[in-house]
């Protein structure tokens, strides 16, 4: 595993998010378009590679964590504007990382 300095990681800007709208983006295999709410920081949207393992429904009202800072992307099907940190492994599937209860959107994650 590469190693890097505490300066790399505190370039990084994790908030927790509220998603208000999830929806699957038919034309893709595995993306789902998020709306996020990052509460004084606004709303962004993200494309996430959840479809297989997560219904847009159950999704609405989740808090998670938001990487806030990451540089617009345009995609096929439109610009994501972050990124939504998950656990991954290939037996077991994609886990969405979710903030303990009393997180507001627009926290800071440390």
């Amino acid at each position: 595993m590469d190693e890097i300095e505490i300066e790399d990681f505190l370039k990084i800007n994790l908030r927790v998010a509220l998603i208000e709208a999830a929806e699957k983006v038919e034309e893709a295999d595995k993306l789902v378009k998020l709306s996020l709410d990052l509460g004084s920081f606004g709303k962004k949207h993200v494309f996430a590679g959840i479809k297989k393992y997560y219904e847009p429904s159950n999704l609405v009202g989740k808090l998670v964590v938001c990487v806030a800072n990451l540089k617009p992307r345009k995609m096929r099907f439109g610009i994501s504007e972050g990124m939504i940190l998950a656990a991954s492994n290939d037996e077991s599937g994609v886990f969405i990382i979710s903030p303990d209860k009393g997180s507001q959107p627009g926290m800071k994650v440390t």
